[in-house]
């Protein structure tokens, strides 16, 4: 019976680790793991005191953004909460502290250039051979579903269903559906040789992908691998195909595409809420720093009276 008992013990405390693992996304357990280790590598240590925090932030400040700061400081209460020990992110001299650096360094986030539709066109014209069918269909593909990259890189051929109106893919878990609910999302087919639809069915031909990742790695020698693209690469990819059509890739991301459907959107003067049926944006708040800036020229006060 004692035997039954720790067995079973034993297996209650690793489904519970399970289950608590399982309360965030794959890609913000990964950020979490990099923060700490730059935490502990500029000489902080778990667990660590209020003072030890502030100085960490203070001495980052300037080469880090208020963003990043932010989510170290996440970081860091969940490393001493997994340990069960009192955090020091909740003191006054790290809440002062942070709130200082905003105050001096100002709040505002690194804004990427959407890849709109003129410049996405451009980009895919120029693509040839077998990495260059994957990366047009990634791109479109992409722009057309205001996809995240994690999303694209989440992306199996089961989720895929070609319809006779264009293609509908399954978002299984996002940034905002972390219970993973999930999503239909529709893409029609186009007139063209920029057809998102089209594109997708060629890799997936050229390819002969029947299973698992549709957007695969290739190495060396052009050959596709079983391994899914990651995030990362989907970033790399945007900033080497805008670099080859003579856009500065320093301006662009792997938010580019997402930002780019929407901007575009809203200058072909798409309502908001058919905007908002692609991209799954919660509130019209979300997009209207994409709309504001997209619409600046948009009877602009200087024309109307020059």
């Amino acid at each position: 019976m004692k035997n039954k008992l720790t067995l079973s013990s034993n297996y209650t405390r690793k489904k519970v680790r399970e289950y608590l693992a399982a309360t965030q996304a794959r890609n913000t357990q990964l950020a979490y793991q990099y923060d700490i280790t730059h935490f502990l590598r500029s000489g902080g240590k778990i667990p660590a005191t209020p003072r030890c925090v502030a100085s960490y932030l203070a001495v980052h400040a300037n080469t880090l953004s208020l963003a990043t700061l932010n989510r170290r400081v996440v970081a860091i209460n969940h490393a001493h909460k997994d340990k069960g020990l009192k955090s020091p992110t909740r003191s006054a001299l790290v809440t002062d502290t942070l709130r200082g650096i905003r105050r001096i360094n100002g709040s505002k986030q690194r804004q990427v250039m959407p890849l709109l539709k003129a410049d996405l066109m451009k980009i895919t014209r120029k693509l040839t051979g077998l990495i260059g069918i994957r990366d047009k269909a990634l791109l479109l593909i992409g722009f057309a579903g205001a996809f995240r990259r994690s999303e694209l890189v989440a992306l199996e051929v089961e989720d895929v269903r070609f319809v006779t109106e264009g293609v509908l893919i399954h978002v299984r878990r996002s940034k905002t559906d972390q219970n993973g609910m999930g999503r239909n999302v529709a893409i029609p087919y186009i007139k063209g040789r920029h057809c998102p639809v089209r594109a997708l069915k060629t890799w997936l031909e050229k390819s002969k992908i029947k299973t698992g990742s549709v957007f695969r790695r290739m190495n060396r020698f052009d050959q596709i691998t079983d391994y899914g693209l990651c995030a990362a690469s989907v970033a790399l990819i945007i900033k080497q195909r805008v670099r080859d059509a003579g856009l500065n890739p320093e301006q662009y991301s792997g938010h580019s595409l997402r930002a780019g459907l929407v901007t575009s959107a809203a200058q072909a003067g798409v309502s908001s809420w058919k905007i908002r049926q692609q991209t799954a944006h919660k509130s019209d708040l979300m997009l209207q720093r994409y709309i504001r800036d997209s619409q600046l020229f948009q009877n602009n006060a200087v024309s109307q009276i020059w």
